[in-house]
């Protein structure tokens, strides 16, 4: 993380120097996380928050935009909508087939679109060798995947292969308990189950 923010001081003083900062428009994110040894794992893995909530930064040389640098957004966002986002701020058509939605709105307003998401969602393909799926768990490679539907207050995760896990975030977020078969946690189940069938088939 040094190396990085080290790096990228240099780039964005070149930019400066060179007069080509205000008129850049800049996207810093990450395609995972890092686990850390958070849930005494490393590497990227599965459904925890710590492999997938990444960072994502804008910056929007246009001077409506001046207004509101280091404004902090916190709604959902996806890295399906940094595609719209360049579009956006390029003036192109985004193509309907996106599922991804702008964010140039959060840079020249201070905040998104309205309505806007209020859950995320993402899959994950546990199959690769060094997973050992086949070895712990006994998976075939079409066995070996998860979807991840997650709110502000629970988490959802559907396998093809294995038990389905539900967390309730609200009072456990450190996804530390599968509540899943909870009857206590049963309609809340069933409404996330309904949610994420109906986001799998408007993709």
């Amino acid at each position: 993380m040094t190396e990085v923010d080290h790096n990228l001081g240099r780039l964005f003083d070149a930019l400066k120097q060179s007069g080509a900062w205000d008129e850049t428009f800049i996207v810093f994110t990450s395609d995972h996380g890092e686990q850390a040894g958070d849930h005494w794992m490393m590497d990227k893995l599965g459904y925890f928050d710590e492999s997938f909530h990444v960072p994502l930064i804008v910056h929007n040389p246009s001077p409506e935009a001046h207004a509101y640098g280091g404004v902090r957004v916190d709604e959902f966002t996806e890295g399906v909508d940094i595609m719209p986002t360049l579009l956006d701020f390029l003036g192109v058509d985004v193509p309907e087939q996106c599922d991804g939605r702008s964010l140039l709105a959060a840079t020249t307003a201070g905040r998104l679109g309205s309505p806007w998401r209020t859950e995320a969602y993402w899959e994950f393909n546990f199959g690769a060798s060094h997973f050992r799926a086949s070895e712990v768990f006994g998976l075939g490679a079409e066995e070996c995947s998860l979807t991840v539907l997650r709110d502000e207050s629970s988490k959802y995760v559907e396998f093809q292969g294995l038990p389905n896990v539900f967390f309730d975030l609200a009072n456990d977020p450190r996804e530390s308990r599968n509540v899943f078969s909870d009857p206590a946690h049963r309609s809340a189940v069933e409404e996330a189950e309904q949610r994420l069938r109906s986001r799998r088939m408007a993709r």
